[in-house]
């Protein structure tokens, strides 16, 4: 789900000799990359999901089981605190990822994985209570959205970060349901990396800010699709099965220079 930079550069660590169904709001978006993947010796259909439809993400299990077992899930897809109001983050970051993993833990295959790329923002939450916590890991996905912590959030860094959080946790409570069919799931929360959209970022009005962060982070730098691919390909390789229910921060110690390095001013704005 999602044909950005990032979900591709793990689709083609982990799709070798499988048939791979593109997901993506844009089907523009999943026909270019179908077609960039064909050339290079994949096998690809595409279908337009928004993720955050029940609906949509039905159809899409559909077309998906029609075409053989599900053996990967690759979810990359959702929209940041620039790019959509509250209700729409939350509808498609949190809602929808939810439904996603419930119904693609309802038929992987033995054997199976997934990766669903949530955000360090998700690490820049105070700790929640455990109350919290259990209601975004378990509560049914219909009644989500109507929480009173998630209706009372009124800011989009706010509703992403939550998001974020919520996707570790649904990992974390799938993780349960997916090893009762012999598959694993796990979340990566990256940094800051190089797609098209952080390199316009790089070079638009909030550039000194990025740039700012980056000089701030332990590894100096921003990381790339490939540094994301590489680690989801260990996560959904033979060599991860005794990993489930995780998280993985890939943000070359952004998150921890946040909290207690030369970044603690961000808390201030966050």
């Amino acid at each position: 789900m999602g044909a950005g930079s990032i979900g591709l550069a793990i689709i083609r660590r982990v799709s070798a000799g499988s048939h791979i169904v593109l997901a993506d709001y844009n089907l523009d978006n999943a026909d270019r990359a179908a077609a960039t993947l064909e050339n290079a010796g994949f096998e690809c259909s595409t279908v337009r999901c928004d993720l955050g439809s029940k609906d949509d993400i039905l159809s899409l299990v559909e077309h998906a089981t029609g075409r053989g077992d599900i053996t990967r899930l690759v979810n990359a897809a959702g929209v940041s605190p620039s790019q959509a109001p509250v209700s729409e983050i939350l509808r498609v970051d949190l809602y929808g990822t939810s439904v996603l993993l419930e119904e693609f833990g309802k038929v992987i295959a033995d054997g199976g994985s997934g990766v669903v790329i949530s955000s360090q923002s998700g690490h820049r939450l105070p700790a929640l209570s455990q109350e919290q916590n259990e209601a975004l890991a378990t509560t049914p996905v219909d009644k989500l959205l109507e929480l009173p912590f998630i209706q009372a959030i009124n800011d989009t860094l706010k509703a992403y970060q939550y998001s974020k959080r919520c996707n570790v946790l649904r990992v974390m409570a799938e993780a349960t349901r997916w090893g009762h069919r012999g598959a694993t799931v796990n979340s990566i929360s990256p940094g800051i990396i190089i797609t098209p959209l952080a390199a316009d970022e790089l070079r638009g009005p909030r550039k000194d800010g990025y740039l700012k962060m980056i000089d701030g982070m332990p590894a100096r730098r921003a990381g790339t699709p490939d540094e994301v691919g590489d680690l989801a390909e260990f996560l959904m390789s033979s060599r991860g099965r005794f990993i489930s229910g995780a998280d993985f921060l890939i943000d070359g110690g952004c998150t921890a220079s946040y909290w207690y390095g030369d970044l603690r001013y961000l808390k201030a704005t966050h």
